[in-house]
């Protein structure tokens, strides 16, 4: 039980650092969508993950992409 709180506060430390326009809550994080950069926004969620030692990952795909988005799950 203590795990799944400490990645609920990691995924909310991750929120107000990274302040998506637009974002919709999964069981295992979020999806972040309409980037008109991707690929920028992609590389800073990793940077901050891996700056605040945030136990989380990025996920993308091809589909993901057709809308400019990407997932930040629990690791």
């Amino acid at each position: 039980m203590q795990k799944t709180t400490h990645n609920s506060t990691d995924l909310q430390k991750f929120i107000e650092k990274f302040e998506p326009n637009k974002f919709k809550m999964l069981a295992r994080g979020i999806e972040i969508r309409g980037n008109n950069d991707l690929h920028r926004s992609i590389t800073f969620a990793k940077e901050l993950i891996e700056r605040m030692k945030l136990k989380l990952t990025v996920q993308h795909s091809a589909e993901m992409a057709l809308y400019g988005g990407f997932e930040v799950v629990y690791a």
